[in-house]
């Protein structure tokens, strides 16, 4: 049986939209080191354990799915540079190529979404993602230690007795001193908009080798699992 969740994974991706590549000055290790790395291969088998995945194969750097249509600063939802300070382009890009980019890969994914979230077959939603170690300097923490896990609750898209469950969860597959909720993340566009359809929560795992891809991996279905068999119980004593 499948457990009842949404997985959203929108920074995993690492292809050039074909509109960009006359514009992209990137080579391939600076795009993938301002997405998630790591992602695909923690998150990605857990699509055959939850009700459903959401994912995409575009880069962050170019069009980032954890930001809102208007957000046009760097780092927003078409960037001009990277986490890492990294110009994107050789020029800037036409208005009106932007504008393309939002409605060929930001506006699916997030109807996606909003088409799961409505459906009502859903405990909660999880936006999952890693994070460096170390805080980049385009972010809200330069160059600052992270915690192992990071969940966040979007500043209320998800009920804090749902929330608390979440953590305890987390504290139990990974360690409650590696557990640090809404710090330095609190949970971005898709946790803040879908939470209006349904709990949202962010999870950021550190891409720090304590732990290795499988032993993440193992975790995080842990607390899922258990989530699962939690909550329902103690929704409903």
């Amino acid at each position: 049986m499948r457990l009842p969740l949404l997985l959203a994974l929108p920074h995993a991706g690492l292809s050039v939209p074909d509109e960009l590549v006359s514009y992209n000055r990137l080579d391939a290790a600076a795009i993938a080191a301002d997405g998630d790395g790591g992602a695909r291969e923690i998150y990605g088998p857990l699509e055959g354990h939850v009700e459903a995945l959401v994912t995409t194969q575009v880069a962050r750097a170019f069009v980032d799915l954890n930001r809102a249509e208007d957000d046009r600063h760097r780092d927003g939802v078409v960037k001009t540079h990277t986490c890492w300070d990294v110009p994107v382009y050789d020029r800037e890009l036409p208005e009106a190529l932007v504008a393309e980019l939002l409605e060929r890969y930001h506006r699916p994914y997030h109807r996606r979404l909003s088409e799961l979230g409505r459906s009502g077959r859903f405990l909660l939603g999880v936006d999952c993602h890693t994070m460096a170690a170390f805080g980049p300097p385009v972010g809200p923490d330069p160059g600052a230690p992270r915690p192992r896990v990071n969940p966040g609750d979007g500043a209320g898209a998800c009920p804090a007795p749902l929330f608390a469950c979440f953590v305890q969860c987390l504290n139990e597959a990974f360690g409650a001193a590696c557990v640090v909720a809404n710090q330095p993340f609190r949970g971005g566009y898709t946790v803040r908009h879908h939470g209006r359809e349904m709990p949202w929560v962010q999870l950021e795992l550190s891409r720090a080798e304590d732990l290795d891809v499988e032993q993440k991996r193992r975790a995080v279905l842990r607390a899922l699992e258990t989530f699962c068999e939690r909550w329902p119980a103690e929704a409903h004593p």
